[in-house]
Parts: structure tokens; sequence; C-alpha cells
């Protein structure tokens, strides 16, 4: 077996480091689509330049990025020759699958695993191992060290506030966690990587915990938090309902404050991950002096972190090792199709850049420059409904397909469908307010999808399921209660879109419907793999964008078939996570897995963005023989 040439192993980098010297790392995860991946390769060189310990990449919910996770984190070990730690979790994997991984990432240098139990997406509650070598991660540390000897630096997870289901929070309990790490570094590890937190009295007490537990284990193995900078308000609310994380009740007030201004709320991420990082590290009297970002594919924000913290890092005037990717512009615009924000990113010159390729640290994180625009271009992602050319796109939590709540949650407001006249009630239940949400719309409906609430009703009734939409707004202050965001002294303009699920046998009507109108645009796939769409390749429909002074045109809500083939195969798959909430020969599960068997998924954007109406009034006239409500 040939190997590249090996990394170090990460204990051995902290034991190399001064006593005092503080150190970081990134996490990454695989990006959905091709261009995503391409342009986080530009993220990753640039993000090099800080010389991190090293860089992580992550193993997605249930297995569900295996592949991609392997490629990512060869890539990073040898091409871009970063120290790099794969995330290895027991589900979906077996003895042959997991020496497979080992083998590939042992020939490419990788020296570093993270070995994780790895929660699948329903939850510990409909947990299972697929083989049973290997249901608990201390059964990979195990057999690492077994197989492997002391090739592989292992490291296990810790909870600082406890680790429970989903589904029960009340079960946290961390003295039995704590036996569980105990017992993880006495089979084999070499250091301990956090769960995110908000909340740095919980960490220090944590850390004074496994000082009590057993002060010689625990002193001598390394201790890194995990740092999650707030990238949105949303993906906040969802990661720290998942993971029952503690929100202080400061850190609450503020993002409350500004929920609704993107860059305010990353502001406050970015102020308190910075006292936090700096708190740590006092309460814990030097104890502590690592900080392990969660990047979730973007830079901004870990920019700011690093340069005001205790951190106090100033990137390298040193370019990226010769044997790393070409730059990869080209992929950002997309042949020249992209948005204009975008493209504008092409045209500046490289006047704050120095010749020899280095970056300021201040530069970059503002988002000034060539180097700083490349960084910042895809700030604000919008989840589902971003730019599929960023890194970041998706849900930009790396956690994969995943119900909007809790197993026992879900079946309380979901009941036991058994008719597709059930189904159809529960989306109504969801547009009315009874009910907090459905797999694919978490949470209560925002303010702006209020104004729509009647047309969505409508359509409901008649069985075309919604699963996001907005309407047209023509030219609303960005300080508007309802549709505004970003700075004020901005103007704010949408098209109407709606998503839905449609009955097989109403799609050929639909289509020729939205065919014969010029005004429209639309995607539409089964879970077959039909696609059908009135698009030119390429094209994009910008369906949100902003007018502010001083900046350029943005653009944070975009359509196109990239994302929409992407995001497809999610949508389809949520409809079998929702039926695995039953018995698999249920009623339900039975109803819910031929559901997805007989809908198409539509996209529908109206261009007359002047004509609040136009959208509606067009789907009113459809024909639908589906079950109603």
């Amino acid at each position: 077996m040939v190997i590249a040439r090996p990394s170090t192993r990460i204990n051995d980098k902290i034991k190399a480091l001064a006593p005092d010297a503080p150190f970081f790392s990134f996490e990454f995860f695989p990006p959905v689509t091709r261009l995503g991946l391409e342009n986080l390769h530009e993220r990753v060189d640039r993000l090099s330049k800080y010389d991190p310990l090293f860089v992580a990449v992550t193993w997605g919910s249930g297995g569900s990025t295996a592949e991609k996770s392997l490629d990512l984190a060869v890539s990073l070990q040898v091409e871009h020759q970063l120290t790099t730690c794969l995330h290895i979790t027991c589900t979906n994997m077996d003895r042959r699958i997991l020496d497979q991984t080992l083998l590939r990432a042992k020939e490419a240098g990788i020296r570093n695993v993270m070995a994780l139990r790895g929660d699948p997406p329903r939850g510990q509650e409909y947990w299972t191992a697929t083989s049973d070598d290997f249901k608990y991660a201390i059964d990979l540390v195990k057999y690492i060290r077994k197989t492997h000897g002391d090739w592989f630096c292992i490291g296990v997870a810790a909870y600082p506030e406890g680790h429970a289901d989903e589904s029960h929070p009340e079960a946290l309990d961390i003295a039995r966690d704590v036996r569980f790490l105990a017992e993880k570094v006495r089979a084999g590890a070499d250091f301990i990587l956090t769960q995110m937190f908000y909340d740095v009295d919980a960490f220090t007490q944590f850390v004074e915990t496994l000082k009590q537990h057993d002060p010689e284990l625990f002193e001598r193995i390394p201790i890194i938090p995990a740092i999650m900078p707030i990238q949105s308000y949303q993906t906040f609310m969802r990661m720290t309902g998942l993971t029952h994380a503690q929100v202080p009740a400061a850190l609450q007030q503020q993002l409350e404050a500004v929920r609704n201004d993107d860059a305010a709320v990353k502001q406050v991420g970015v102020d308190h991950a910075t006292r936090m990082i700096n708190e740590v590290r006092r309460s814990t009297g030097g104890r502590v002096r690592g900080s392990h970002f969660c990047t979730l594919n973007l830079e901004r924000s870990v920019a700011l972190i690093l340069r005001n913290s205790c951190l106090r890092v100033t990137p390298s005037r040193e370019t990226s090792p010769p044997t790393t990717r070409m730059r990869r512009r080209s992929s950002i615009a997309l042949n020249g199709k992209g948005p204009k924000g975008i493209m504008q990113i092409l045209q500046q010159s490289h006047s704050d850049a120095a010749e020899d390729g280095s970056i300021n640290s201040q530069t970059v994180s503002e988002g000034r420059g060539q180097e700083g625009r490349d960084a910042t271009w895809d700030e604000f992602p919008n989840g589902r409904f971003g730019d599929s050319r960023s890194p970041a796109y998706g849900e930009i939590d790396g956690w994969g397909v995943t119900l909007n709540m809790a197993p026992a949650k879900a079946r309380q407001a979901w009941g036991t469908p058994e008719r597709a006249e059930d189904v159809t009630r529960i989306f109504v239940d969801h547009i009315s307010g009874h009910i907090a949400g459905t797999p694919w719309s978490g949470g209560a409906l925002s303010p702006e999808t209020g104004v729509i609430r009647d047309q969505l009703l409508a359509l409901n009734r008649r069985g075309l399921w919604t699963i996001g939409s907005q309407p047209a707004v023509n030219c609303a202050e960005s300080v508007d209660p309802i549709f505004g965001w970003g700075p004020p002294n901005g103007y704010i303009y949408q098209k109407s879109f709606v998503e839905l699920f449609v009955d097989h046998r109403d799609w050929p009507a639909l289509e020729a419907l939205m065919r014969a109108e010029k005004q429209v645009s639309f995607y539409a796939a089964n879970k077959d793999g039909e696609f059908v769409t009135n698009m030119t390749s390429g094209q994009v429909n910008a369906v949100t964008w902003g007018i502010f002074p001083g900046k350029d045109i943005a653009q944070p809500t975009i359509i196109e078939e990239e994302s929409f083939k992407a995001w497809k195969n999610e949508a389809f798959a949520l409809w079998e996570e929702w039926a695995r909430l039953y018995p698999i020969a249920s009623p339900p599960a039975r109803l819910l897995r031929s559901l997805a068997d007989q809908r198409w998924l539509v996209t529908i954007v109206h261009h007359g963005f002047k004509d609040e109406q136009a959208l509606w009034q067009l789907l009113e006239s459809a024909t639908v023989t589906s079950p109603g409500a």
C-alpha cells in the first residue's frame, strides 16, 4: 500500500505548541451541488492562509454524505495539504465499509478521525445499528485502535450540557455522559471535541465536572470547544432546538431585537462568539485554549472572530501550496449567467490584494476588495432558495434530511393519516396556524406568508400542497415590518412564487396552463427523476432583490435548475422520513410512500411583480381532480 505524505496527529500538533499558545480549527461539510464544491475549494484556499491547526469534514446524519465526506477529506489532505480530520459514525457502518474508509483515509495520509455514534435524522428513538460491531462511538474507538494501532489520532464527542434524544430534552444527564466519555478516553481517544454551545458558564462547569470525575484522565487530554457562529436567526433556532443548547437570556434578547436584519444577526453572532472564546480561556485558566469553528461553509464571521478574539489571528502572506487547485472564479458566475451582484465580483480590480497573493484580514472580513468580495458574495445563503453555487447552499448545517420537529411532537401534530384527505387537512391546519409545521415547513408562518394566507389555504384545500411561497412586492422600504430586510434606507422587490406537490393526474393540465402564460417560469420533477421546465439551461430566476445606498444590488433569493434538482431529492426524501414515524406496514406509512410516488414537485415563479394577484389568479383557474379537504 502506497501512503501519501502523512499529516501529523492532532494531539502531537497540540503538544508541539508553546504552553500558552492558542489554536483553532475549521469544520466543513460536503456541499450539495457540484458548483458549491468547486467554490468551497476556493474558500478553503483563503481560509488556509490563517494556518488552522487542522480542518474537519462532517459525516452527514445517517451516513447520508459518506462518500462525499471521504472525497472532500482526501482533497483537503492531499490537494490543499491541510491536516485533516474525518468524521466517522456508526450509522450505516459495518466492518467492511469502515475498513474501506480507514484504508482510503490512510492511503491519503489522513491520520485523524472523529469517532461518533451519529444519530440519524429521526433521532435516537429510531436508531438502529447496521452492524452489531458498531453500536456506539466506543466501539469505533476500540476497533480503530485494534486494527490500526497508533496511526490514527482519534477524537470523540462531548456534550457540555448533556446529550439527550431530541424528543426528550428532559433526559439530559451530564453525570451519565461524563462516565461514557471517560470510557471512550480509556479506550484510546486522543482528544475531545465538544458539541456547539452558547452558554460559557455551562461549559466551564462541564470542564470542572471532568476534573472532579477523574483528574488524571481528563487533565492530559485536549478539550476543544466547538464554536458555531450565528449565521441566521432561522438556522440558530433550528440548531439550538436540535441540540438543546441553552441560550443565555441576553443573547436571545439581542437576536429577537434584530431577527429580521440578517447582517445584524450575524454581527450579534460574531460578538457573542468572540466573548465566548475569550471567556472560555479566562474561566478555565488557560486549560482550554483552542476553538473549533463550525463554519457552515461560510467564512466572513469566522474571519471577524479570529481578528477580534484572543486568538488575534492575521492571515499569512503565504499563498496556498503550489499543488493546490487552480482558482475557479468562473464557477461563481456560471457562464456569465449569474445574478448581477455575483457578476460584479468578476468586474472589480485586484487593487486591494498584494501581488504575492496575500490578503489582509480586515479586507476579507469586511468584504472589501477582490478577495473580500470573493469571500462574502454568498453571506446570506437563504436555505433552499439560495444560490446553488454557494458552498453553504441548502439548510447550511450539514445535518442532512430531517423532519422539522421531534418524532413524538410530529406524531402528535400530524396524527395518523390514512387517506389523502388527511394529508390535505395537515397542510391546511399548518397554514391556518393550528399546528407548528409540516416536514417541509418548520415553525409558524412568517408575517410575510400571512399576507397570502387566504390564497395558500385555497390551494391546499384543493389538494395542491404548498411547501414554500412568497407574495409579490413592488418597492417596500427595507425597514417595512413585514417585507423589510437589510440595512435602512433601502428598497425591497419580490416576485411571487409557490412550491407545491401536485397529484400526477392534475400535472398535465397544470403544465399546459403554465406554458400558455408568458410571465411564468416553472420547474417540475417527480420521485422517478422525470424533469420538466420551460426555462433554458443556465437561466436564473432572481425572485427577491434589494437596493441599498452604497451597495451592490442584493439578490438573496433565487430559483434555478441545479438548486431545484438538489432540493427535489431532499423534498421527496422527507416523505420517507415522515413515513418512518409509523410502523413499516402501517396504513400511514403505506399512504405516505404512495403519495410520494404519485406527486410532482413543482416550483412556479410569476415575473409580474407589479401585479400582486397574478400568480394566485392563474392557479385558481387550474383544473384539480385530486382529493380536497
